[in-house]
């Protein structure tokens, strides 16, 4: 059905195969966006296109989560040098992470096995090695954000229905997640912390 142009017929198998099936690949993900982006449905697109990003990071795809989000008017999507510099870094983060924590182990074993021939400038550069690989892991680590699913969602300066109303989020709009204060996502907007009700977007992570 896709590949004959019958997207309407098309996005509810891959639906169902995403959400209830579970059976999800970047590959699908982007078929969806493009689907959904033929049926002018561009807050389903921007979903799609992000869930794409978050499992297999491509350059490609966060220029078109740009594009749509710009003719959108949206936030979230910055177009700068550094965030496609940032994007390109977290396409290898897992698998240069992996080497790292191999390199820790392997280097481990064999200052064990030489402890009574290692200076002290190995044990240094080794603790070194362990304090690169720490940053690593936390100034690259992936963010979590939210996108916004629903429309009228409000930005609120606390969490709870009585707190001062702050903006509204349009759908599509991604927001950097700090964290969970019960039902509400912590997000930071426009430099400064607000709250959305976790039910208004999808945590993409």
């Amino acid at each position: 059905m896709f590949e004959k142009g019958d997207y309407a017929a098309a996005v509810p198998r891959y639906r169902a195969q995403i959400w209830q099936r579970q059976q999800v690949s970047p590959r699908l993900l982007l078929r969806m966006a493009y689907a959904q982006h033929q049926l002018r449905h561009y807050p389903a697109e921007l979903l799609y296109l992000n869930l794409a990003q978050a499992r297999q990071p491509r350059l490609s795809t966060w220029r078109q989560l740009v594009a749509v989000a710009q003719r959108q008017r949206l936030v979230g999507y910055p177009s700068t040098w550094q965030q496609e510099l940032r994007v390109q870094a977290l396409r290898y983060y897992y698998p240069g992470l992996q080497g790292l924590l191999m390199g820790a182990v392997v280097a481990a074993i064999l200052l064990l096995l030489r402890r009574g021939r290692s200076g002290r400038g190995t044990w240094l550069a080794y603790a070194a090695y362990l304090l690169g690989t720490g940053a690593y892991l936390v100034l690259l680590r992936p963010e979590p954000v939210g996108v916004v699913t629903h429309a009228g969602s409000a930005l609120m300066a606390g969490p709870g229905a009585g707190a001062a109303w702050l903006s509204t989020a349009a759908p599509g709009d991604r927001l950097p997640v700090l964290g969970h204060d019960d039902i509400w996502l912590r997000v930071r907007w426009q430099e400064r912390v607000a709250y959305l009700r976790a039910t208004d977007a999808l945590v993409v992570e």
